[in-house]
């Protein structure tokens, strides 16, 4: 796709990165048939290739409106068109960049404005922990749409307390150990069971994405720098030294977040070898289950019944990781089963999309809970959080990330004699 930059975008490095991103596209329009939104609006600009030409003409020096706002914020960013693409178009990059620009050229309404401050600061806020613990000491008296994202208390167990060789670093996210703290006690109890153990940096926080997916990127790439600069002493020693072999990720938000580090401080002399590294180290805790199968099989009795697994966008999309999770699991005993029908769909949680596009998410989480109950299940699993709790509001199923099935699923350990 032929782009003629404006003059204030020559010379850029968004600029630059944007019309090589168009350049690949040939308006196929393959994208279009897996877009969740084009789905259930019906409208080309609701779609890829049609955000893709909005994004063109701002370049081109076109003035966007408010109605070119609302077509890139109704993007999910699920990225499932670049799955589909022929031509390898980098869609998720565009429209962050695309993004920028608009919100810097047209002012949003002041309660919309608030609404994304409020989310873009008090998510990865140190108050958000104390806040959460508040709302479920009334979660019976919220209302509907606040109580479905206040998940009710969840006891996390133990956390492993023997020291192995193996070391990986984890992230242990900004509203994951507030909202659901069993999921980072599970993977360190899965992986302290095949001797592996898991490094929590304190200072680590959140990966970035919150604030960089809200258009404060400033604000996510210093969030970026933060944690690069809290896991990079466990980086740079040696095993024998008690460095670390991964970056181990249980949330694949976070995860598809953190692999792009390296792209998004590659112009930051400073940080750009450093988070390349970063982003070479990062693996989905699923990656590490051709390991963990053997390690762990004798211990597994997996729960009878069908378990529906849901693989996030992110995971599947996102980092390209498909089918992984299913084998794996299935060896270890589980009856998992994704479903027949559009399994590569987006369930609408999208990080802070239920929130600020709500009817387009229920709609998205309705069909996709439509689909996981045609399998007949006794429980459902996915791989990030977000995605947890959005299906989790529309189901009396149990909802849980794999790592925590899989870790109720061990058995002790026997006595050594």
């Amino acid at each position: 796709m032929q782009t003629e930059l404006a003059p204030e975008f020559q010379g850029t490095p968004e600029g630059a990165e944007a019309e090589a991103i168009l350049r690949k596209c040939v308006h196929c329009g393959f994208c279009t048939a897996t877009c969740p939104t084009y789905q259930l609006l019906g409208d080309e600009l609701d779609g890829p290739r049609g955000r893709i030409y909005l994004i063109k003409q701002v370049l081109e020096g076109a003035q966007p409106t408010r109605a070119t706002q609302l077509h890139l914020d109704r993007c999910l960013t699920c990225r499932n068109c670049e799955s589909t693409c022929p031509s390898g178009v980098q869609y998720g990059h565009l429209v962050d960049i695309g993004r920028k620009m608009v919100d810097e050229k047209v002012p949003r309404p002041a309660g919309e404005k608030a609404l994304r401050w409020a989310l873009k600061e008090g998510l990865p806020s140190p108050l958000f922990a104390p806040a959460m613990k508040l709302g479920q000491s009334v979660r019976g008296l919220l209302p509907p749409k606040l109580k479905a994202k206040v998940p009710a208390p969840q006891d996390a167990g133990h956390w492993p307390t023997r020291s192995h060789a193996r070391k990986v670093l984890m992230l242990a996210g900004c509203v994951q150990p507030s909202m659901s703290p069993n999921i980072n006690a599970a993977t360190a109890r899965v992986l302290d069971a095949a001797g592996i153990e898991c490094v929590l940096p304190k200072a680590a926080g959140c990966c970035g994405a919150v604030k960089f997916h809200l258009n404060d990127q400033e604000g996510g790439l210093a969030q970026m720098r933060a944690n690069i600069d809290a896991w990079w002493p466990y980086v740079e020693r040696s095993h024998e030294d008690g460095g670390v072999e991964a970056l181990v990720m249980n949330a694949s938000g976070c995860g598809v977040t953190v692999r792009e580090y390296g792209h998004m401080l590659q112009h930051d002399a400073a940080y750009a070898k450093k988070a390349a590294r970063i982003s070479a180290m990062t693996r989905d805790i699923s990656e590490l289950l051709p390991e963990l199968v053997p390690a762990l099989q004798a211990r597994v009795k997996a729960p009878e019944g069908v378990m529906a697994y849901h693989p996030p966008c992110t995971l599947q999309h996102g980092q390209k990781l498909r089918g992984g999770v299913e084998t794996h699991l299935r060896a270890l005993g589980f009856s998992l089963q994704v479903a027949q029908s559009e399994s590569h769909l987006c369930c609408g949680s999208a990080g802070t999309y239920s929130v600020t596009q709500p009817e387009l998410s229920y709609q998205l989480r309705d069909r996709k809970l439509g689909h996981l109950k045609q399998l007949q299940p006794v429980r459902i699993a996915s791989s990030n959080m977000g995605c947890i709790t959005h299906l989790q509001s529309g189901t009396e199923l149990p909802v849980r990330h794999w790592v925590e099935w899989l870790d109720d699923a061990l058995q002790p350990e026997e006595p050594h004699l």
